[in-house]
């Protein structure tokens, strides 16, 4: 029997990871099947893994260890997935929260709790976006998709979001509230996250240059060297 769902996760802190993924209740039952890759080196090391050897599911939900999935949360999404199957035919990869458009054009779609601030987009769900949080996004198993090793741990989820479309394939977001608890303070960030974030930056905007104007989630992307600046300007107003 074919499952609806699996899950992959790639832990860094087996702290939080008890504290908040293993500790939704729709994960508690073992119901679906769940991977934890523990200190992979990039995303792509647990998640391109798992979509290689993922026979039992239809979809696999890439989720971050720091989020909470609320009782009920399997039905909502399964439910959002469905209605957004029979809209958008081509439907191989789905996101909570997401941009549509870039620069002037950019609209946020979404419903989601982010440290404790909540995040709700202007778009109605489901909708068709260009850039996916990575906190939690589903990908169906049979399109082949999988993500950049080169992008380490940031801008993947919008990468796959444009590599999916250059591939004839549609990107939702979808209405299925969730909680994230990252320890990183919004709109902060530090020399050892800079120092990860810009490696990732520049080997994401030279990739992408082709389509740029891009918004992520977190950066305005008009041309390169646009995240470094960002970040420097980020950097400054902490100080």
């Amino acid at each position: 029997m074919i499952r609806q769902l699996s899950f992959v996760t790639c832990a860094g802190n087996p702290q939080v990871l008890e504290r908040n993924l293993l500790a939704s209740p729709c994960l508690a039952g073992g119901g679906y099947g769940q991977t934890i890759y523990m200190g992979a080196d990039s995303a792509a090391a647990a998640f391109n893994r798992e979509m290689a050897r993922q026979r039992q599911a239809a979809w696999l939900v890439w989720v971050h260890q720091d989020v909470l999935l609320p009782k009920g949360w399997d039905s909502r999404f399964l439910t959002a997935l469905a209605e957004a199957e029979q809209i958008f035919p081509r439907l191989a990869v789905v996101g909570l929260y997401g941009v549509a458009g870039a620069g002037s054009s950019a609209r946020r779609a979404g419903h989601v709790l982010d440290r404790g601030t909540l995040l709700k987009g202007t778009m109605a769900l489901p909708c068709l976006v260009d850039s996916i949080d990575e906190i939690l996004f589903a990908v169906r198993t049979d399109s082949g998709l999988q993500l950049d090793p080169a992008l380490g741990f940031d801008f993947y989820g919008t990468d796959l979001a444009l590599t999916a479309q250059e591939r004839g394939f549609e990107v939702a977001v979808v209405d299925a509230f969730c909680e994230h608890w990252s320890a990183t303070p919004q709109g902060e960030i530090s020399p050892a996250l800079l120092s990860r974030v810009l490696p990732s930056a520049k080997v994401f905007e030279h990739k992408w240059a082709h389509r740029l104007p891009l918004e992520t989630p977190c950066f305005s992307i008009g041309k390169l060297g646009d995240v470094a600046l960002q970040c420097s300007q980020w950097a400054s107003a902490g100080q």
